[in-house]
């Protein structure tokens, strides 16, 4: 049997997290929860489950997982967002991981609610995500859609079924998180010396929005794939205005 620590980090995270915790029942050897000090109900929550809940200053995607990580009892993690939910497919393919005891690296599909409506094209998905890995070779990487790098050589395998992302509940809450990774991103994209011409400004929100919406099939996804398509097309815009304020503050 694979021993295996669940590690979240989290914050403001009541709505989400006793459905991700009891998602995580009876393949979890040890759960630890890393907190950025949220002033809701999410410490109280978590603590009604048997999890480590460590709280600590927030350092950024990839440095607070990698810590988090460090707390785990065990070298085998799987990593996973306070929103997220193990379907009952990917809870069985989990099982068979740890009853076998295989040492792998895993990558799933993630499928994501968006106000209620399960989007399935508009890019969104598949959308695979590598959230099972040994700790000792392995560290997350970026300041934004941070990525699991690797000091050696593996071998993924991708598992059976989906990991259920509940994203925005509102618009409002979508646009609230366009324009924080936005200005994350710009400011990313200005410390490695990236430019946006008034072109690439008008262009590529454009490009955006027809690669998801016609190409990736949004419109098979009704009037929640259009909204989808748009905000991303605008959060693209807003990405590069962003930059271009950096270099020319108005």
């Amino acid at each position: 049997m694979l021993p295996l620590s669940v590690v979240i980090i989290t914050f403001n995270e009541e709505k989400n997290i006793a459905r991700c915790l009891d998602s995580i029942q009876g393949i979890a050897d040890d759960i630890v929860v890393v907190d950025s000090f949220s002033t809701d109900k999410t410490e109280e929550i978590c603590k009604k489950y048997k999890v480590n809940f460590v709280q600590c200053k927030w350092q950024g995607y990839s440095l607070t997982k990698n810590f988090a990580n460090q707390l785990a009892k065990n070298d085998w993690i799987l990593s996973l967002d306070a929103d997220e939910v193990l379907s009952d497919e990917l809870k069985q393919s989990v099982l068979k991981v740890k009853k076998e005891g295989l040492l792998i690296t895993a990558k799933f599909n993630r499928l994501t609610n968006y106000c209620g409506h399960w989007i399935k094209h508009c890019g969104w998905y598949p959308d695979v995500k590598v959230r099972m890995f040994d700790r000792r070779i392995t560290l997350w990487e970026g300041t934004i859609h941070e990525e699991l790098k690797f000091s050696e050589d593996i071998s993924l395998v991708h598992l059976a079924g989906d990991c259920l992302h509940y994203s925005y509940y509102t618009l409002e809450q979508h646009y609230k998180q366009a324009d924080k990774f936005t200005s994350i991103a710009a400011q990313d994209l200005f410390s490695q010396g990236k430019k946006a011409s008034v072109l690439k400004l008008i262009v590529s929100p454009i490009i955006k929005f027809l690669r998801d919406y016609i190409f990736n099939l949004g419109f098979l996804d009704g009037s929640a794939g259009f909204t989808v398509c748009k905000i991303s097309a605008y959060a693209t815009f807003l990405k590069y205005k962003k930059l271009r304020n950096i270099y020319k503050p108005s």
